[in-house]
């Protein structure tokens, strides 16, 4: 039997014991961890970078600005980030949360500001034609036009950054990542591997769900456009 071979039969073993599963602390709780972490980083990003795309978008001003977010964002490390926080004082989940809403932010600002600004221009005339505020145009012409690239930046952010929250172990914080560490540092690399493929697994599963939900929230004209 090769390592790789020992490996595997012991990722096998550990995630078929159903403890491994529903104990304090296991893969279950972990997990429910886990998203809520990623609920929170995506919030606050959607919170802040979607009303700032759209309006943007809307007044066709910060293409520099948009551009400088997106080469940022690829060029800071999120794990540099939560290491920063962590030398700040911030520890744990708190320090996760606000570095993975750093890197989904850009994605929704870029998706949502290209979304509202390639709006179709002859709705956005008929709309002023009839006599409504840009405000108007904005919520009832523009974004409702824009929900396909606002949806798949949903998407694309929420994927990334379940990949991204394993880092929270790395900071002493809480998530899947620290089956991913807890076997690092006792030498158990079949846990290490089951702890990958666990992540691998959630983020494809909650991809295909989030398929399903971006198609249904696409307007039928133009689902049938884009599809």
């Amino acid at each position: 039997m090769t390592a790789g071979d020992g490996v595997l039969s012991q990722a096998l073993v550990w995630l078929n014991d159903p403890l491994t599963w529903t104990e304090q602390g296991g893969i279950l709780e972990l997990t429910g961890e886990h998203l809520l972490m990623t609920a929170a980083a995506v919030g606050a990003a959607a919170a802040v970078a979607i009303p700032v795309g759209a309006w943007l978008g809307h007044t066709d001003r910060g293409a520099g600005l948009v551009v400088w977010l997106t080469n940022a964002s690829r060029a800071l490390p999120t794990l540099g980030i939560v290491f920063l926080l962590a030398s700040a004082g911030l520890f744990g989940n708190t320090a996760t949360v606000i570095a993975a809403a750093f890197f989904a932010a850009p994605v929704l600002l870029v998706n949502t500001y290209e979304g509202v600004r390639g709006a179709d221009p002859d709705a956005r005339d008929a709309a002023r034609g009839m006599g409504m505020s840009d405000g108007r145009i904005l919520l009832q012409v523009e974004l409702p036009l824009a929900v396909t690239l606002v949806s798949a930046g949903l998407r694309t952010t929420i994927v990334q950054v379940v990949a991204t929250i394993p880092l929270a172990a790395l900071a002493g914080g809480g998530g899947l990542g620290k089956i991913i560490t807890f076997g690092l540092g006792t030498q158990r690399y079949g846990e290490v591997l089951a702890g990958g493929v666990i992540v691998a697994l959630l983020c494809l599963a909650i991809d295909g769900a989030l398929a399903v939900g971006q198609r249904i929230a696409t307007p039928a004209p133009l689902r049938v456009r884009s599809g």
